[in-house]
């Protein structure tokens, strides 16, 4: 059964995203602001699918932690539901830091295009980091929310990789507060898995961190300090911890 569900769900996923990108490219004349909201519809959909199909329930704790202003998003990466859930339902536009390769998706890189976000190129090293800088300030001026994963990659629950120092960089340029954020999403859809577990997935949003008079490097220590010391908090059976 869970292989006939993980299916289903795959097939609704493409069945979709083809009419919302299409509609994207209807609506593009459209104010930005609209833009967004349109086109998150799908990834509000998709979660709506995982948890009918699929069974992948979800809750949220620290929503009052969210501020109504400025931030930037640093989020624990393990799967590809929390892109979208992000996306779906944190109260602000964001706007995700990934590698332009991914506007070459049919459809799927189409929309993203459209959306005017934080696309960087890894194979220019520095300049990279320099570009997030440039374009998250012009985003955090729109009122918008950039979102990174430090890590990088989708790791595995129980791991933890190194946090690279983007959106460190970035909260110590712009002075933004910085919203941590842990979840266990992987518990359930693991990273490239087919089959995904029906159960609980819970989001943790940390205290804002004031990133005012401090150095990135100290900006991303108290992140990671956060992430990793909720994700002990959240499966304690992963580290060892009772």
């Amino acid at each position: 059964m869970a292989w006939i569900r993980a299916l289903i769900y795959q097939i609704f996923l493409v069945v979709t995203v083809i009419p919302y990108a299409i509609a994207c490219l209807i609506w593009m004349p459209l104010p930005l602001s609209l833009r967004y909201r349109l086109t998150v519809g799908w990834p509000r959909l998709a979660i709506w699918g995982a948890k009918v199909i699929l069974g992948l329930r979800w809750q949220v704790k620290g929503w009052e932690n969210l501020p109504d202003g400025p931030a930037i998003v640093l989020s624990k990466h393990q799967s590809a539901w929390e892109t979208m859930f992000f996306a779906a339902y944190l109260p602000r536009n964001v706007c995700f830091v990934y590698k332009r390769e991914l506007h070459r998706i049919p459809f799927f890189g189409w929309g993203l295009a459209l959306l005017r976000m934080i696309p960087i190129d890894r194979s220019r090293g520095r300049d990279a980091f320099e570009q997030v800088i440039r374009v998250g300030r012009e985003r955090l001026a729109e009122g918008r929310w950039p979102l990174l994963f430090p890590e990088g990659t989708r790791m595995a629950p129980g791991k933890t990789g190194r946090y690279k120092m983007g959106g460190a960089l970035l909260a110590q340029a712009t002075r933004a507060p910085v919203i941590p954020i842990a979840h266990n999403a992987g518990e359930l859809w693991p990273r490239k898995a087919f089959i995904k577990k029906p159960g609980l997935i819970t989001v943790s949003i940390g205290p804002l961190i004031a990133t005012d008079g401090l150095t990135a490097t100290e900006i991303n220590a108290k992140v990671q300090e956060w992430i990793e010391g909720e994700m002990r908090r959240l499966n304690p059976e992963r580290y060892g911890e009772s």
